[in-house]
């Protein structure tokens, strides 16, 4: 739960960003987002392989161009 004290001299726009701030830092946004349509668990496990597949080719690539230097 993110919360955000303001006090009487604080501005609403203020804080309104440190509640957005604080809401992407805790990841709230990114599983609102996933979490907005239904995913059938077969989905679910196709999205997390494909994952997965891409962070290893992207290290895979990493490696490669690390080793040329």
């Amino acid at each position: 739960m993110v919360e955000i004290q303001i006090g009487e001299n604080d501005r609403l726009d203020w804080a309104l960003k440190q509640f957005r701030r604080r809401m992407i830092r805790s990841g709230l946004f990114k599983d609102m987002r996933r979490k907005r349509f239904y995913e059938k668990p077969s989905e679910a496990r196709k999205a997390k392989a494909k994952a997965a597949e891409r962070r290893k080719h992207k290290d895979r690539k990493r490696e490669s161009r690390a080793r040329q230097f």
